[in-house]
């Protein structure tokens, strides 16, 4: 999927961090930043790739159940790990040439930095962290981007798919999009490895 890529308007709030293992360090973004001719993968990160620490080996159902009584990790952003192999799956599409991106849905500082350092402490590939800037929405950051493909859960905690990204993108650039929803908490591990693949994947919400 060919896409004109749309750089990032600039502001005075860096909406990005960039990840450069070990270190992910706070940049700024240049408006060449999404210019890239490799195919870009979008990737939500709560909820779809990492997730509160108390999650671990406990059945959706549960999980959500911890969310809805906000249990204490689910606030402790600096103690999320991976969901499944979340990480082995993103180092496929990277080692496959896709660049990849991640979108937290943290706003404060501190909060993205716990998101950007939990990244970095478990092996994610580089990429841009990116954040929504004041009053912006996911449709907002997403259509800045213009990905080939967008990852993302189906939100099912916080209301389903009027609460997913995708569901309010512009059309014209929806089209350009390739959306793979999957199940809140239930990671990404099912998906095809290599990048074409991931094109022409039929979402099932395994």
């Amino acid at each position: 999927m060919k896409n004109t890529k749309m750089p990032l308007k600039k502001s005075g709030l860096s909406s990005s961090l960039q990840i450069t293992p070990p270190v992910f360090a706070q940049t700024p973004c240049p408006a060449n930043d999404f210019l890239s001719e490799n195919m870009r993968i979008l990737v939500l990160t709560e909820g779809t790739v990492i997730i509160h620490k108390c999650a671990a080996g406990h059945s959706r159902e549960e999980i959500e159940r911890q969310v809805g009584r906000e249990q204490e990790s689910v606030h402790d952003y600096a103690s999320y790990v991976p969901v499944g192999d979340a990480v082995k799956k993103l180092v496929n599409w990277r080692k496959d040439g896709a660049e990849i991106l991640y979108l937290t849905s943290r706003r404060k500082p501190e909060e993205i930095g716990h998101i950007k350092n939990v990244l970095s402490k478990y092996g994610f590939p580089e990429g841009q962290l990116l954040f929504r800037r004041e009053n912006e929405e996911y449709k907002d950051v997403a259509e800045r981007v213009v990905p080939d493909v967008l990852v993302e859960d189906d939100c099912e905690s916080i209301g389903g798919i009027s609460e997913m990204t995708i569901t309010h993108v512009e059309p014209e650039i929806k089209k350009r999009i390739k959306s793979i929803p999957v199940k809140e908490f239930g990671g990404i591990d099912h998906l095809p490895d290599e990048t074409s693949a991931l094109l022409k994947y039929q979402p099932g919400l395994a």
